[in-house]
């Protein structure tokens, strides 16, 4: 446990926590990539190849520490960091600081920060968003992509017709100053625990997996900054004129219950590259790192070996 509280709620150390529920030897540290610093967690042998994973909303490094295992196990060296606005990276309260291209370019720089010339990208949700941008404008650092439930950014231009936004209506409700922040933090953050329980299989957030997720999302203010990802991508909306397409070697892992993305828009996804492979995991929801792990992990090394 750290010494001092954030708001309401007690600064739990999650590392500490997936140590003890891992038995892996978790590297904690900080990496300064342009203008901002990143809380980053590390394991694995320092000279194996790199794996970069990021979360999406409205996780943090944490939502990888079943997988984090058996990649290192595998010989990988793996790198999960708390995106910039997350967690125990810093958090810049401007909008414009979280364009999907500054994002873009944390992990980018981050790899190179590393010491590496490129990683296998690894994506979850929102972290799919920036893994996209990140294959699509910095390819030279992407030895391979995997992206689980998130489609191209793009993907309109191949699959007009969607639901999405009837699915995502929270998307719209985020843009509001301040009420999604004081709504989110109601009954000791009540509705986005529920909503994470309700749109995941039984046991995949425990109360005490819980307590650390309240604890990131009420830190130095992390839950406004990390809804400030959704005000930038509705106000800086790249818009181009054909679809831009990624020509690193690329998975998409779909799970057969999303209740937040569409599955025919991750499905379609696949038209959009030069050489890709789509990797269905059957009865899983959107919270399928969370509910199968090991299954996540054997997909990933698989296709790193390939």
């Amino acid at each position: 446990m750290f010494a001092h509280r954030s708001g309401d709620q007690p600064r739990l150390d999650a590392v500490e926590a997936a140590r003890g529920e891992t038995g892996v030897a978790l590297e904690a540290g900080r990496v300064d990539v342009g203008d901002v610093s990143l809380h980053v967690v590390q394991a694995g042998p320092a000279d194996g190849p790199l794996v970069v994973l990021l979360h999406g909303f409205p996780e943090f490094w944490y939502a990888w520490r079943d997988v984090i295992p058996p990649l290192a196990q595998a010989g990988f060296r793996v790198a999960a960091p708390d995106q910039r606005g997350y967690g125990d990276s810093d958090k810049l309260r401007d909008v414009e600081a979280y364009r999907v291209d500054r994002l873009g370019d944390d992990v980018a720089g981050l790899i190179a920060a590393l010491g590496r010339e490129r990683a296998f990208v690894v994506a979850h949700d929102w972290g799919g968003g920036v893994a996209w941008n990140v294959a699509i404008r910095h390819p030279a650092r992407v030895a391979k992509l995997a992206v689980l439930d998130t489609p191209h950014p793009d993907v309109e231009h191949v699959l007009p017709q969607t639901n999405e936004k009837r699915i995502s209506w929270y998307r719209t409700f985020f843009q509001i100053p301040f009420v999604p922040e004081e709504t989110a933090r109601w009954g000791d953050w009540y509705l986005l625990a529920k909503s994470l329980r309700d749109s995941s299989k039984p046991g995949a957030f425990s109360d005490e997996k819980l307590a650390l997720y309240r604890s990131a999302w009420d830190r130095d203010g992390a839950f406004g900054t990390m809804v400030n990802w959704y005000r930038a991508a509705y106000r800086f909306r790249a818009e181009p004129a054909a679809p831009r397409r990624v020509a690193v070697p690329t998975a998409i892992l779909v799970a057969a219950n999303d209740a937040f993305i569409p599955g025919d828009l991750t499905r379609a996804s696949v038209q959009l590259c030069d050489d890709a492979k789509l990797v269905e995991l059957g009865s899983g929801t959107h919270w399928i790192v969370q509910e199968e792990p090991a299954r996540v992990a054997a997909e990933l090394v698989a296709f790193f070996r390939e």
